[in-house]
């Protein structure tokens, strides 16, 4: 045996216990996660109200788009303005959605209403003295147009175009007014706006 006394193992220290301050920092990290993500989630839910999905692209909901007084404005321009004006009376589910009389190009008066039909696309109804090309290269974001050739609508010949941006435009000179169409519809809307004007009589240009 050797003179020289052996160390006896120290035992290993204990762990120390989990700290419950850990734990307690995991929650309220996910709550102030949740907290800057819900309101995130609201906002996204409340754009996506008025939208719904179709094959063709995202239609509107009319309920959800602003409401115009389409009568009102036609009303007013016939009692202003130097050439007839027509109110075309359109099927319960569309709803004008708004109005503009904007001059077009050459400074003529002109005056708009727009609707959102009951498929949820949208169409304006252009009525003014302007020249017809540059009319339509206005109405359709610039450029010129392409006429596609005519259209027969109940009798009455319109003239189709395509648009810079790839618009549709249909239009039609009557009684000294050329009455212009365009939007985003479907042929059968375009046909329905086109057939209401050519069937709305002149209103009264006196108060």
């Amino acid at each position: 045996m050797s003179g020289v006394n052996a160390q006896p193992e120290s035992p290993p220290e204990p762990k120390p216990p989990r700290s419950r301050s850990g734990l307690g920092s995991g929650y309220r990290d996910m709550i102030i996660s949740m907290a800057v993500l819900l309101p995130i989630v609201a906002f996204v839910a409340l754009l996506s109200r008025g939208c719904s999905f179709s094959p063709g692209g995202p239609t509107v909901d009319p309920a959800q788009m602003p409401k115009a007084d389409a009568h009102a404005t036609y009303t007013e321009a016939a009692h202003r303005l130097s050439f007839p004006i027509r109110e075309p009376v359109l099927p319960a589910g569309w709803r004008a959605s708004t109005v503009n009389q904007r001059l077009a190009p050459g400074n003529a008066s002109a005056v708009r209403v727009s609707w959102i039909t009951d498929g949820g696309r949208y169409l304006r109804l252009t009525q003014t003295t302007a020249e017809e090309g540059a009319l339509v290269a206005d109405e359709t974001g610039g450029g010129q147009p392409i006429a596609q050739g005519p259209v027969d609508v109940a009798g009455q010949q319109w003239v189709s175009y395509t648009g810079a941006n790839s618009e549709q435009a249909w239009t039609r000179q009557a009684d000294g007014v050329i009455w212009l169409i365009t939007g985003d519809g479907v042929a059968s809307e375009f046909t329905v706006l086109a057939r209401a004007v050519e069937s709305a009589q002149p209103l009264p240009r006196n108060p």
